[in-house]
């Protein structure tokens, strides 16, 4: 499809249909973005009073918390940091346990379950408006042209599925050929599979490449292992997203697709926090989001210290995420954008990573696709998967008040669909999920190596 005919017809108009402003709100977010740091924050301010007055006013559990914490919502008053940080944070079991006295079920536009990837061991299922879906979309949007990438131009996702893992839906197909957009499982990463992706992407010849930082530097490997080094004159930037990304996989990206890679930093529940700029710089979608990096105390750390990343999203209107802890590690900085905006700016972000499962065919699979079939199960608190061969998946629940018997037959048989019907799977619920002996928690963890010719060497 003609890049400029999606560009101003027909990406606008489905977003119109649907009840999005995607691209008013792209072309505020290109003008706010150069105003100084102080305006931003003032911008900040008069979002956050919006957004505890809905908050207030719908979600009795948060109103139970700006009352008891003495904040002012009075129209002509204006907030300030102060404020927000008089209230405590909240984190995942909060948001799980107390999300009916959260979630506004009437705003404008409705409210959308969904769940988070499950990637930290405890899935949540939680709810988002459509100010929320084009508050993301937008800023995706606007980064994309921060390395020339104009919306409409294609783009290639090497991206997960539903539980559903062979049944994508034909109208979202359709929908993304429309726009520009070709979709490869990653869950898919046979050797057969990757030789098929590299003559789509050649075909395709894509400006942008977007996926999981694994699966693109699994895929990259195998290219250059198999001497596949795709030629993609109209190829910009790759951009990598979904867990950490490590310099060895930067450096096998950017040598066999010959762009540089940016990468993303979010999360489903809390949003699409900040995206790295051409100047090496992850920038915060500052217009949308409120983040704070604090010590285990919840005091606000230093320049050049790290803590855990605190987001408020100001658009979450239908379950708001107010001070939400994310688990998510990050440094501070006092950085500005080396480009001028009044951005904010965070750097050296230490999420979680994931590992590869393997099926006894040989064919590799992100993790996700085995945390999808977890996060999809009512009454799972917290979950451990390990892959200690390629015909046994050992899984560990810690259960919640939701909880059903039947869920481990819902569970067996949704692995094996993905996995394999010969492949055994070994539930066990139990009351508590110990660590590592490092003493740090990995959720998926496999002991099934890779085919040496596919692993990711520095």
């Amino acid at each position: 499809m003609y890049p400029n005919l999606v560009k101003r017809i027909l990406y606008p108009a489905h977003e119109k249909l649907v009840n999005r402003p995607t691209f008013s709100y792209l072309a505020e977010l290109e003008k706010t973005q150069w105003l100084p740091r102080e305006a931003i924050e003032r911008m900040q301010m008069e979002k956050l009073r919006m957004l505890l007055q809905i908050a207030n006013d719908h979600s009795p559990w948060h109103a139970e918390r700006i009352r008891a914490a003495g904040i002012n919502l009075e129209a002509n008053r204006q907030l300030a940091f102060d404020d927000l940080r008089r209230l405590p944070t909240m984190n995942k079991a909060d948001a799980s346990a107390n999300r009916e006295r959260i979630v506004w079920r009437n705003v404008p536009g409705g409210a959308f379950r969904y769940n988070t990837g499950g990637s930290s061991g405890q899935p949540l299922i939680f709810y988002f408006g459509k100010k929320r879906q084009a508050a993301d979309a937008a800023s995706r949007m606007r980064a994309r042209r921060w390395w020339k990438v104009e919306v409409g131009e294609p783009e290639i996702f090497l991206w997960g599925a539903p539980v559903e893992l062979n049944k994508t839906d034909l109208v979202k197909k359709i929908r993304d050929r429309l726009f520009n957009q070709l979709l490869l499982n990653a869950f898919e990463m046979s050797e057969a599979r990757m030789n098929d992706y590299l003559k789509v992407i050649q075909s395709f010849n894509p400006a942008c490449i977007y996926g999981y930082a694994s699966s693109l530097s699994l895929l990259a490997s195998y290219a250059k292992r198999r001497n596949r080094i795709p030629r993609l004159p109209r190829l910009r930037v790759v951009c990598t997203t979904g867990e950490p990304l490590f310099p060895q996989q930067r450096a096998i990206i950017e040598e066999v697709f010959d762009k540089p890679v940016s990468n993303e930093y979010g999360c489903r529940d809390g949003g699409l926090v900040a995206l790295e700029s051409p100047q090496n710089q992850m920038l915060v979608n500052s217009e949308n989001l409120i983040v704070e990096i604090l010590d285990d105390d919840g005091t606000p750390v230093a320049p050049g210290k790290i803590g855990e990343v605190v987001i408020t999203n100001l658009y979450s209107d239908a379950q708001p995420f107010i001070r939400y802890r994310t688990g998510d590690i990050a440094r501070q900085t006092d950085d500005s954008c080396r480009s001028g905006r009044g951005l904010h700016v965070i750097t050296e972000i230490m999420g979680r990573s994931t590992d590869f499962v393997v099926r006894p065919d040989g064919t590799i699979m992100h993790a996700l696709a085995v945390i999808y079939v977890l996060r999809a199960i009512e009454g799972v608190h917290e979950f451990k998967i390990v892959q200690p061969s390629t015909n046994r998946i050992e899984v560990m629940v810690v259960p919640n008040s939701e909880w059903q018997e039947n869920a481990k037959d819902a569970i067996r048989t949704q692995m094996q669909s993905r996995m394999g019907q010969d492949v055994d799977i070994e539930i066990a619920v139990v009351d508590k999920i110990p660590p590592e002996a490092s003493g740090k928690y990995r959720y998926v963890v496999s002991h099934v190596p890779l085919p040496e010719k596919l692993e990711i060497r520095s």
